[in-house]
C-alpha cells in the first residue's frame, strides 16, 4: 500500500538555478528579466536557458540591475500594475518590452536595437485625466472623443501624422494597447482650434503621455519626428503594412508571412506552403483596384446601385451611406451602407436577395454573407473590437466608369496597362432590425475612436453599456430604446455631435 502511494506521487521538478556560472556573459550592458506572469514557469525557464546559452545575462529576481524587462501575454495595464506592486525604483527608466524584442535578439544572437514597436507603454502615462477648469483654455478639452467636435480641418497635421505613424507601427505588430494610446493622443490634437507652437502648449491636454510629448517636442524643435521617419524607413514596418493592405489579411497573418522570410506579394503567391482563403484570394486578385481610394463621386454612384437592388427586393426599405463618407470625407478605402426596413422582421433574408440581384447584373466579383446571430436579450459587448451580430455582407462590386459622374483626372482605371470600363470596389452592407437601427447607424458611422470613447464614457461616467446593438442601464437593468442617434446621446446626457464632427 505504501509502495503504491509512493510510486504515484509526483516528484517536484527542480527549479532552474538563479546563477549564471556555466555560461559566458557576452553582453554585460544588458540584463534581462522575464516576467513569469502569463508566460508560465516552464516557458520562462526554457527562455532563460536559451538566452544564457547565447551569452545574455538573465536575472531571476527583479532588481535595480535589470535593464530590460520582457513580458509575454500581459495586457499593458495589467503588466504596469504588477510592476508598481514590486516597488521597483524608477521602472520607467527601464526598457519594458514585449516578447518580440526577445525573439528577434535570440535570432540575431545579440541584443537588437530597441524600437518603439517593442515597448509596452504605460496606459496611465498616455491617458492622463483632464485637469481642473482653472488651467489654461485648452485644459477644457475633454478626455473623451465623444465630447469633442472634430472636423476634417486639422490645425496640427504635422504632429498627428507622426503620432499616427507610431500608432500604425504598433498596430501592424499586433500591439493594440500602445497603438490606441498614440491614436488617442492624435485625436486630441485634431480637435484643437489652434496650432501647437511650444511644448508647453500640451501641458494641460488629456491623453498626451511622455512618449507622445517627446514626439511633439521633437517636431517643434527640428521640424520633423526622427522616430516617425525611422519607422517609415524600417523594412519590417513597410513589409507588414504592405501585407496588411490586402483584403482579408490581418496583423497575425502578415506577421506570420514576415517571420517566414517573405517580403513581397510575389513571394507570398509563389510560396507552396501558403494556402489563401477566399477573402485573401479576392484581395490579391483585385488588389490594384481596391487598394486605391474610393472617391465621393464613386460612392454616390454605388449608392444608386445599392438602392436599386434593395428596393427591387423591398420597395419600402431605405439605404444610408455610413463610415467616412457620412463624416464628410472625400475619399475612403471602401463604402459602407446600412439598410433600414419599414417593419420589424423585414430584414430577414434581405441581403441574400440583394446579392442575387448583383449576380444577375453581372457586377458581383466577391461576396461573403454572414447570417444574423443577434439576440434581443444579450447585453452590449464590452469588447470594442467584436463585430456586431447583425446580418451583413462584405462585397467586391464592379463599378462601371459611365455610372460615375464628375470623374476627375487620374480616376481612370487601368488593368495591367489596358483600359477597361470598370473598377472593383469594396462594399459592405448591414441590415439591422428596425428597433436597433439607430445603434447600428451610430456604430457604423464612426470614427472608430469616437465610438470607442462613446462606449467608454457610457460605462465609466453613466453606468451604462453601449454597443452597435443596444444601450443598457445597469442601475435599472433595462434596455433603453432609441429611434434616432439623438435619442442615444440624450440617454447619456451628452450634447449631440453631428456626423461631420466625429472625425476623431
Amino acid at each position: 500500500m505504501f509502495q503504491t502511494a509512493f510510486q504515484t506521487r509526483k516528484r517536484r521538478r527542480p527549479d532552474v538555478t538563479s546563477t549564471q556560472c556555466h555560461e559566458e556573459v557576452k553582453f554585460r550592458d544588458v540584463t534581462l528579466y522575464l516576467v513569469e506572469k502569463r508566460m508560465g514557469k516552464s516557458r520562462r525557464n526554457f527562455l532563460t536557458n536559451l538566452a544564457r546559452s547565447k551569452g545574455f545575462l538573465v536575472e531571476n529576481v527583479l532588481s535595480v540591475h535589470v535593464t530590460h524587462i520582457v513580458s509575454e501575454g500581459n495586457a499593458p495595464q495589467e503588466l504596469w500594475n504588477w510592476l508598481e506592486e514590486q516597488n521597483l525604483r524608477e521602472p520607467h527608466a527601464k526598457h519594458v518590452l514585449n516578447i518580440s524584442w526577445f525573439t528577434e535578439s535570440m535570432s540575431a544572437g545579440q541584443p537588437v536595437p530597441v524600437e518603439m514597436r517593442h515597448y509596452i507603454l504605460n496606459p496611465a502615462l498616455e491617458q492622463r485625466s483632464c485637469p481642473c477648469p482653472s488651467a489654461k483654455p485648452m485644459s477644457t478639452v475633454s478626455p473623451y472623443a465623444c465630447q469633442r467636435r472634430t472636423t476634417l480641418e486639422n490645425h496640427n497635421k504635422i504632429f498627428t501624422d507622426a503620432l499616427e505613424v507610431l500608432a500604425e507601427s504598433f498596430e501592424v505588430n499586433g500591439n493594440q494597447g500602445s497603438s490606441l494610446a498614440f491614436r488617442r493622443a492624435a485625436s486630441v490634437l485634431k480637435s484643437l482650434p489652434v496650432v501647437l507652437k511650444r511644448p508647453e502648449d500640451t501641458q494641460h491636454l488629456p491623453g498626451l503621455g511622455e512618449y507622445s510629448n517627446a514626439i511633439i517636442e521633437d517636431i517643434i524643435e527640428c521640424g520633423a519626428s526622427s522616430k516617425a521617419q525611422e519607422i517609415l524607413n524600417d523594412e519590417r514596418y513597410r513589409t507588414l503594412k504592405l501585407f496588411n493592405s490586402v483584403f482579408g489579411v490581418g496583423p497575425k497573418t502578415a506577421g506570420s508571412w514576415y517571420y517566414r522570410g517573405l517580403r513581397s506579394f510575389e513571394q507570398v503567391l509563389t510560396e507552396p506552403t501558403i494556402t489563401l482563403n477566399r477573402m485573401q484570394t479576392a484581395g490579391f486578385m483585385f488588389y490594384e483596384d481596391i487598394s486605391k481610394p474610393v472617391s465621393r463621386s464613386e460612392a454616390d454612384a454605388l449608392k444608386i446601385i445599392v438602392e436599386e437592388a434593395v428596393t427591387s427586393v423591398n420597395s419600402s426599405a431605405t439605404v444610408t451611406i455610413t463610415g467616412g463618407f457620412r463624416r464628410a470625407k472625400e475619399f475612403g478605402h471602401d463604402v459602407d451602407f446600412i439598410i433600414r426596413t419599414a417593419e420589424p422582421g423585414q430584414e430577414d433574408g434581405l441581403l441574400p436577395m440583394v446579392i442575387d440581384r448583383f449576380k444577375s447584373q453581372s457586377i458581383l466579383l466577391y461576396s461573403d454573407f454572414q447570417e444574423s446571430t443577434f439576440d434581443l436579450r444579450q447585453r452590449p459587448n464590452h469588447q470594442f473590437e467584436a463585430m456586431d451580430n447583425f446580418q451583413k455582407c462584405f462585397l467586391i462590386l464592379k463599378l462601371k466608369r459611365d455610372q460615375v459622374t464628375d470623374i476627375r483626372d487620374g480616376d481612370e482605371v487601368r488593368d495591367r496597362g489596358q483600359c477597361r470600363d470598370w473598377r472593383a470596389v469594396r462594399v459592405d452592407l448591414v441590415a439591422p432590425p428596425i428597433e436597433r437601427y439607430a445603434f447600428a447607424l451610430l456604430g457604423w458611422t464612426g470614427s472608430a475612436l469616437f465610438g470607442r470613447d462613446l462606449r467608454r464614457f457610457a460605462r465609466l461616467e453613466r453606468g451604462k453599456l453601449l454597443d452597435n446593438h443596444a444601450l443598457y442601464d445597469k442601475a435599472t437593468n433595462t434596455f433603453l430604446p432609441a429611434d434616432t442617434e439623438e435619442d442615444i446621446f440624450a440617454h447619456l446626457g451628452l450634447e449631440y455631435i453631428e456626423p461631420w464632427q466625429r472625425n476623431a
